[in-house]
C-alpha cells in the first residue's frame, strides 16, 4: 500500500485505539498504532504516514509534542488532533504545530477522515453564540499557561497562582516528576 494512504494512530485508550484502526483499515488504511511519544519516534524511521490521528492527553507527554515530533519527521503529512478536552488554546497550538484539524470528541471515523480533506479553511463556517462559561475559560487559561510554559507543570502552577498538586488535579494526569 503506497504512503498516502497509511495512517498513524496516537492514542493511550486501547479500546479507542483498536477501532479506530479497525474502522480505517476497513476503508483501506494501512495502520499502525502508538500509545505514547516515545513509541512514535520509534515508529517514525521505518514507517512514513501520510496521515497521523493523534490524541491531546497522552501518556507522559502532551499530544502536542507528538504533532510536533509528525510534523518535523513530514510537513506533508495531514495530522488530526482528537481531544475529549478541547479548548481554544490547545487547538491554535496544534495548528501552529502542523496539525490540519482539531476534532473534539466524541468523533467517528467519517468525521476524522472528512477532517483529513478539509485542509483549507472555511470562511462559511458559522459563528456559535453560545456564551463561554468559567469552566472553559479556566481550562483555555490553563493550556495557554502550559503551552507557555513548554508543559512545564511546575512552571504553569507557579504562573497560575495554583498548588502543583492542584494544577496536576485538574488536568487529570498522574503527578509528574
Amino acid at each position: 500500500m503506497d504512503a498516502p494512504r497509511s495512517l498513524l494512530i496516537v492514542e493511550d485508550d486501547a479500546s479507542l485505539s483498536r477501532t479506530l484502526a479497525r474502522s480505517f483499515e476497513r476503508r483501506g488504511y494501512m495502520v499502525r498504532t502508538a500509545r505514547r511519544l516515545e513509541e512514535v519516534e520509534a515508529l517514525l524511521p521505518d514507517f512514513s504516514p501520510g496521515y497521523a490521528v493523534v490524541d491531546l492527553k497522552l501518556e507522559g507527554a502532551s499530544g502536542l509534542a507528538c504533532v510536533a515530533a509528525l510534523h518535523a519527521h513530514d510537513p506533508a503529512m495531514q495530522i488530526v488532533v482528537l481531544t475529549g478536552f478541547a479548548s481554544i488554546a490547545t487547538a491554535v497550538e496544534a495548528i501552529k504545530l502542523g496539525a490540519c484539524h482539531y476534532l473534539a470528541k466524541p468523533s467517528n471515523t467519517d468525521d476524522i477522515e472528512a477532517a483529513f480533506g478539509k485542509v483549507e479553511g472555511d470562511a462559511e463556517t458559522p459563528l456559535s453564540g453560545r456564551p463561554t462559561s468559567i469552566k472553559t475559560l479556566e481550562w483555555e487559561r490553563i493550556h495557554q499557561t502550559l503551552a507557555e510554559t513548554g508543559f512545564n507543570v511546575s512552571e504553569s502552577a507557579r504562573r497560575l497562582g495554583l498548588h502543583r498538586r492542584t494544577l496536576a488535579r485538574k488536568l487529570g494526569k498522574r503527578q509528574v516528576d
